[in-house]
Protein backbone atom coordinates (compact mmCIF):
# COMPACT_ATOMS: atom_id res chain seq x y z
CA UNK A 1 0.00 0.00 0.00
CA UNK A 2 2.80 2.43 0.91
CA UNK A 3 4.51 1.70 -2.40
CA UNK A 4 1.29 2.54 -4.26
CA UNK A 5 0.79 5.82 -2.38
CA UNK A 6 4.34 7.05 -2.87
CA UNK A 7 4.41 5.91 -6.52
CA UNK A 8 1.23 7.88 -7.15
CA UNK A 9 2.75 11.01 -5.64
CA UNK A 10 5.90 10.57 -7.73
CA UNK A 11 3.89 10.16 -10.93
CA UNK A 12 1.84 13.28 -10.15
CA UNK A 13 5.07 15.28 -9.90
CA UNK A 14 6.41 13.81 -13.12
CA UNK A 15 3.23 14.33 -15.09
CA UNK A 16 2.97 17.87 -13.80
CA UNK A 17 6.02 18.64 -15.95
CA UNK A 18 5.14 16.78 -19.13
CA UNK A 19 1.46 15.86 -19.11
CA UNK A 20 -0.32 16.39 -22.41
CA UNK A 21 -3.60 17.22 -20.72
CA UNK A 22 -4.69 18.50 -17.32
CA UNK A 23 -8.36 18.73 -16.36
CA UNK A 24 -10.03 20.19 -13.28
CA UNK A 25 -13.72 19.67 -12.64
CA UNK A 26 -16.54 19.99 -10.14
CA UNK A 27 -19.88 18.20 -10.14
CA UNK A 28 -22.90 18.85 -7.94
CA UNK A 29 -25.39 16.02 -7.33
CA UNK A 30 -28.57 15.86 -5.29
CA UNK A 31 -27.07 12.76 -3.61
CA UNK A 32 -24.10 10.39 -3.99
CA UNK A 33 -25.04 6.89 -5.19
CA UNK A 34 -22.16 4.54 -6.10
CA UNK A 35 -22.80 1.08 -7.57
CA UNK A 36 -26.37 1.21 -6.28
CA UNK A 37 -25.35 2.13 -2.72
CA UNK A 38 -26.56 5.46 -1.29
CA UNK A 39 -23.79 7.29 0.59
CA UNK A 40 -25.34 10.02 2.70
CA UNK A 41 -28.72 11.73 2.70
CA UNK A 42 -27.48 15.09 1.38
CA UNK A 43 -26.40 16.83 -1.85
CA UNK A 44 -22.82 16.05 -2.82
CA UNK A 45 -19.99 18.17 -4.23
CA UNK A 46 -17.56 16.05 -6.27
CA UNK A 47 -14.27 17.72 -7.29
CA UNK A 48 -11.71 16.09 -9.58
CA UNK A 49 -8.17 16.68 -10.84
CA UNK A 50 -6.71 14.57 -13.65
CA UNK A 51 -3.44 14.31 -15.59
CA UNK A 52 -3.25 12.29 -18.81
CA UNK A 53 -0.71 11.51 -21.48
CA UNK A 54 -1.43 9.06 -24.29
CA UNK A 55 -3.43 6.19 -22.80
CA UNK A 56 -2.15 6.80 -19.27
CA UNK A 57 -4.25 8.64 -16.68
CA UNK A 58 -3.58 9.62 -13.07
CA UNK A 59 -6.16 11.46 -11.03
CA UNK A 60 -7.86 12.36 -7.78
CA UNK A 61 -11.61 12.44 -7.13
CA UNK A 62 -13.70 13.26 -4.08
CA UNK A 63 -17.26 13.44 -2.75
CA UNK A 64 -18.28 15.78 0.08
CA UNK A 65 -21.78 16.09 1.51
CA UNK A 66 -22.98 19.67 1.72
CA UNK A 67 -25.10 19.16 4.84
CA UNK A 68 -28.26 20.52 3.21
CA UNK A 69 -31.14 18.09 3.56
CA UNK A 70 -29.15 15.51 5.54
CA UNK A 71 -26.46 14.89 8.14
CA UNK A 72 -23.64 16.10 5.86
CA UNK A 73 -21.16 13.69 7.45
CA UNK A 74 -19.95 11.72 4.43
CA UNK A 75 -16.62 12.46 2.73
CA UNK A 76 -14.45 10.51 0.29
CA UNK A 77 -11.09 11.27 -1.35
CA UNK A 78 -9.74 8.78 -3.92
CA UNK A 79 -6.58 8.40 -5.99
CA UNK A 80 -6.62 6.39 -9.21
CA UNK A 81 -4.47 5.47 -12.17
CA UNK A 82 -5.33 3.65 -15.41
CA UNK A 83 -4.10 2.83 -18.87
CA UNK A 84 -6.40 2.55 -21.91
CA UNK A 85 -5.33 0.50 -24.93
CA UNK A 86 -6.41 1.34 -28.47
CA UNK A 87 -8.43 -1.87 -28.84
CA UNK A 88 -10.87 -0.98 -26.01
CA UNK A 89 -9.24 -2.57 -22.96
CA UNK A 90 -8.39 -0.48 -19.88
CA UNK A 91 -6.58 -1.48 -16.68
CA UNK A 92 -6.53 0.57 -13.50
CA UNK A 93 -6.00 0.81 -9.77
CA UNK A 94 -8.09 2.87 -7.32
CA UNK A 95 -7.39 3.77 -3.69
CA UNK A 96 -10.63 4.66 -1.87
CA UNK A 97 -10.14 6.75 1.28
CA UNK A 98 -12.65 8.19 3.75
CA UNK A 99 -11.42 11.24 5.76
CA UNK A 100 -11.70 10.81 9.50
CA UNK A 101 -9.29 7.90 9.67
CA UNK A 102 -5.54 8.37 9.22
CA UNK A 103 -4.51 8.54 5.55
CA UNK A 104 -1.20 6.93 6.54
CA UNK A 105 -2.82 3.85 8.15
CA UNK A 106 -1.95 0.85 5.96
CA UNK A 107 -2.24 -2.12 8.32
CA UNK A 108 -4.25 -5.09 7.07
CA UNK A 109 -7.75 -5.10 8.57
CA UNK A 110 -7.67 -1.42 9.57
CA UNK A 111 -6.22 0.31 6.50
CA UNK A 112 -7.73 3.68 5.59
CA UNK A 113 -7.37 2.73 1.91
CA UNK A 114 -9.53 0.22 0.09
CA UNK A 115 -7.31 -0.71 -2.86
CA UNK A 116 -9.14 -2.00 -5.93
CA UNK A 117 -8.00 -3.39 -9.28
CA UNK A 118 -10.18 -2.20 -12.19
CA UNK A 119 -10.65 -3.72 -15.64
CA UNK A 120 -12.82 -2.39 -18.44
CA UNK A 121 -13.55 -3.23 -22.05
CA UNK A 122 -15.58 -1.32 -24.65
CA UNK A 123 -16.76 -2.68 -27.96
CA UNK A 124 -19.20 -0.65 -30.01
CA UNK A 125 -22.03 0.56 -27.76
CA UNK A 126 -21.31 -2.04 -25.06
CA UNK A 127 -19.08 -1.55 -22.01
CA UNK A 128 -17.98 -4.23 -19.55
CA UNK A 129 -16.28 -3.69 -16.19
CA UNK A 130 -14.76 -5.93 -13.55
CA UNK A 131 -13.38 -4.84 -10.15
CA UNK A 132 -11.51 -6.75 -7.45
CA UNK A 133 -10.75 -5.43 -3.96
CA UNK A 134 -7.19 -6.35 -3.07
CA UNK A 135 -6.90 -5.61 0.64
CA UNK A 136 -8.89 -6.09 3.84
CA UNK A 137 -9.68 -2.62 5.23
CA UNK A 138 -13.00 -3.31 6.98
CA UNK A 139 -12.12 -1.29 10.12
CA UNK A 140 -10.91 1.68 8.07
CA UNK A 141 -12.40 2.02 4.59
CA UNK A 142 -14.93 -0.81 4.94
CA UNK A 143 -13.76 -3.39 2.37
CA UNK A 144 -13.52 -7.02 3.40
CA UNK A 145 -10.89 -7.97 0.83
CA UNK A 146 -11.55 -10.01 -2.33
CA UNK A 147 -14.77 -8.00 -2.90
CA UNK A 148 -16.02 -8.28 -6.49
CA UNK A 149 -18.13 -6.03 -8.69
CA UNK A 150 -19.09 -6.52 -12.33
CA UNK A 151 -21.10 -4.23 -14.59
CA UNK A 152 -22.35 -4.24 -18.17
CA UNK A 153 -23.68 -1.15 -19.93
CA UNK A 154 -25.17 -0.19 -23.26
CA UNK A 155 -25.15 3.31 -24.77
CA UNK A 156 -28.08 4.18 -27.02
CA UNK A 157 -28.51 7.47 -28.86
CA UNK A 158 -30.71 9.02 -26.17
CA UNK A 159 -29.81 7.14 -22.98
CA UNK A 160 -27.55 4.55 -21.32
CA UNK A 161 -28.63 1.41 -19.46
CA UNK A 162 -26.54 -0.60 -17.00
CA UNK A 163 -26.68 -3.60 -14.66
CA UNK A 164 -24.14 -4.30 -11.91
CA UNK A 165 -23.66 -7.03 -9.32
CA UNK A 166 -21.21 -7.47 -6.46
CA UNK A 167 -20.50 -8.91 -3.04
CA UNK A 168 -18.64 -7.82 0.10
CA UNK A 169 -19.11 -4.11 0.83
CA UNK A 170 -21.59 -3.77 -2.07
CA UNK A 171 -24.34 -5.79 -0.35
CA UNK A 172 -26.01 -5.87 3.05
CA UNK A 173 -25.30 -9.59 3.56
CA UNK A 174 -21.91 -9.78 1.82
CA UNK A 175 -23.11 -12.40 -0.71
CA UNK A 176 -22.95 -11.83 -4.48
CA UNK A 177 -26.15 -10.10 -5.69
CA UNK A 178 -27.45 -7.64 -8.27
CA UNK A 179 -27.16 -4.17 -6.70
CA UNK A 180 -27.26 -1.64 -9.51
CA UNK A 181 -29.87 -1.47 -12.31
CA UNK A 182 -30.34 1.86 -14.01
CA UNK A 183 -30.98 4.14 -16.94
CA UNK A 184 -29.10 7.41 -17.39
CA UNK A 185 -29.11 10.36 -19.78
CA UNK A 186 -27.28 13.65 -20.31
CA UNK A 187 -28.08 16.94 -22.02
CA UNK A 188 -26.69 20.44 -22.28
CA UNK A 189 -28.47 23.01 -20.11
CA UNK A 190 -28.27 26.26 -22.07
CA UNK A 191 -28.01 29.35 -19.87
CA UNK A 192 -26.90 31.91 -22.44
CA UNK A 193 -25.85 31.83 -26.10
CA UNK A 194 -22.24 31.43 -25.01
CA UNK A 195 -22.59 29.32 -21.88
CA UNK A 196 -24.14 25.93 -21.09
CA UNK A 197 -23.75 23.25 -18.41
CA UNK A 198 -23.90 19.45 -18.81
CA UNK A 199 -26.91 18.07 -16.94
CA UNK A 200 -27.06 14.37 -16.09
CA UNK A 201 -29.77 12.23 -14.56
CA UNK A 202 -30.25 8.59 -13.61
CA UNK A 203 -32.90 6.30 -12.19
CA UNK A 204 -31.21 3.55 -10.15
CA UNK A 205 -32.77 0.46 -8.54
CA UNK A 206 -30.88 -1.60 -5.97
CA UNK A 207 -32.65 -4.98 -5.60
CA UNK A 208 -30.43 -5.87 -2.63
CA UNK A 209 -31.52 -2.91 -0.47
CA UNK A 210 -34.90 -2.67 -2.23
CA UNK A 211 -34.34 1.07 -2.77
CA UNK A 212 -34.97 3.28 -5.80
CA UNK A 213 -32.76 6.36 -6.29
CA UNK A 214 -33.17 9.42 -8.52
CA UNK A 215 -29.80 11.10 -9.09
CA UNK A 216 -29.34 14.40 -10.94
CA UNK A 217 -26.26 16.56 -11.30
CA UNK A 218 -24.51 19.48 -12.97
CA UNK A 219 -20.91 19.49 -14.20
CA UNK A 220 -18.69 22.58 -14.13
Amino acid sequence: MKKFVFSALFLISALGLKAQEVSVGMEFYNRYVFRGVDFGNAPSLQPSLEFSTGGFTLGAWGAYSTGFGGDGAFAEADLYTSYAFDFGLSLGLTSYYYPGTSWFETAEGSSSHALEFNLGYEIGSFAFGGNYMINDSRDGAGAEGQDLYFEVGYSASLFDVFVGAGDGWHTTEGSFQVVNIGIAATKELTLTEQFSLPLSGAVILNPNTEQLHLVFGLSF
